[in-house]
């Protein structure tokens, strides 16, 4: 597969079910990790939750003959956009899908105002905070300085998920 064989365009309210379906799948990667056996990771975002988000208009599809490969689903938190899920399907990972989708969302979260690019991932997987980093976003470590991305380690951690493991990042567009 080719660059040409997929292309990004805004995510549209019929495109919520894939999301799922594309969550869901990436998620299997998860079964891989020998560090997360014994951690009940969360369910994947419905297709109404997902429905939610892309009603906000900032978040991305990749597709391909017409199907959704890949996303990133986004949506404004004041002056900066929330990245509540980047995922792609496993059979069109290591593409460059991901890194492409990430590369447009924030070309477009800058061009439309926002101060920011703000996360919640795993601190030590490859496939989380250090792909992250190498595009651009910082750990948080000061947190007292942005409540709203603690509460949200807050709830990952009430939903099981191992605090130590857990970070908030930010890629400023400034």
């Amino acid at each position: 597969m080719t660059a040409a064989d997929w292309s990004l365009r805004l995510a549209r309210p019929e495109d919520a079910e894939q999301f799922a379906e594309v969550e869901e799948d990436a998620a299997r990667l998860f079964l891989t990790e020998p560090s997360l056996v014994d951690i009940a990771m969360p369910a994947p975002r419905s297709a109404e939750q997902y429905r939610a988000i892309i009603a906000q208009r900032q978040s991305l599809s990749a597709t391909s003959e017409d199907n959704v490969v890949g996303f990133a689903a986004a949506r404004p938190a004041g002056r900066e956009l929330h990245l509540h899920e980047l995922s792609v399907a496993r059979a069109f990972q290591r593409r460059g899908i991901g890194a492409t989708l990430l590369r447009a969302l924030q070309i477009d979260a800058r061009n439309a105002g926002f101060r920011a690019i703000t996360l919640h991932t795993f601190r030590d997987i490859a496939f989380h905070a250090p792909f992250y980093v190498r595009h651009g976003f910082t750990v948080i470590d000061a947190l007292d300085e942005h409540p709203r991305l603690a509460a949200g380690l807050e709830a990952a951690t009430e939903a099981g998920l191992p605090p130590e493991r857990r970070c908030a990042m930010i890629c400023e567009l400034d």
